[in-house]
């Protein structure tokens, strides 16, 4: 039986998506989750629950940021609901901890029981980044991270050095780094949200958008997609493939 690797991504984020959905809206209105005082009093909730159980919490969304990976989720929400509950330092790190570690595992696994499948669906498709990686696995595999895997998905992105055999250390590290700037700018943006609803009643947009707290990491959000461009340019050109 043939098994579209997409189409079954696809299923698991649609899934995970659909369920999370049902537990959200059959427990709470629709109303209720876009007041801003609803949203405030689970803020204050978290936050009592953080003075007090601050390296628990840290432990429990590490553990939870590890099993999102390897069910194929990706980095943005950890990042933003990291930066909202532990600020964009402690936000950033733990995210980009708990993505590595997630994303390791997930190679492990594909490794030990899916790589003859994962060779034969995307070989073919990806050849030209495997000619790269084969070059230098660490430099080009952390470039690939930092670009987003030129319109590759975060969980195809993770399994895919199981075709050119990647160390797993090499493979560790290039994630942690080649992630790290995108983490940090949607963190911020977290922590932003956050230090928004504490001194607002309201959501205004134009509030919103004009806080230093949340333009300033949507700027280097902006900033990152440019250089990631100009890395895919300089780095992912045809010049470098035929070398």
């Amino acid at each position: 039986m043939k098994i579209n690797i997409k189409l079954l991504i696809g299923f698991i984020y649609s899934f995970c998506f659909i369920a999370l959905m049902f537990l959200i809206f059959s427990k709470f209105q629709l109303q209720e989750i876009t007041n801003i005082n609803f949203v405030k009093n689970y803020q204050q909730i978290i936050s009592d629950y953080k003075s007090r159980n601050e390296t628990l919490l840290l432990t429990l969304f590490f553990i939870g940021g590890i099993i999102w990976v390897l069910l194929l989720g990706f980095a943005s929400p950890l990042a933003i609901a990291a930066g909202f509950i532990f600020g964009k330092w402690i936000g950033t790190l733990v995210t980009i901890l708990a993505c590595s570690v997630g994303s390791v595992s997930l190679f492990i696994l594909a490794n030990l029981f899916l790589k003859e499948f994962i060779k034969k669906k995307l070989s073919s498709k990806i050849n030209k980044f495997i000619k790269l990686f084969n070059k230098n696995e660490f430099l080009y595999f952390m470039l690939f991270r930092v670009t987003g895997g030129p319109g590759v998905p975060f969980a195809i992105q993770n399994v895919l050095p199981v075709i050119f055999n990647m160390k797993i250390k090499n493979y560790f590290f290039a994630t942690l780094l080649g992630i790290l700037p995108g983490v940090f700018v949607l963190s911020s943006v977290g922590s932003g949200l956050d230090k928004f609803i504490n001194k607002f009643d309201k959501i205004k947009w134009d509030q919103l958008l004009y806080d230093p707290e949340i333009y300033l990491p949507l700027v280097g959000f902006v900033i990152i997609i440019i250089l990631s461009i100009a890395i895919e340019k300089f780095f992912f050109n045809k010049k470098n493939y035929e070398k």
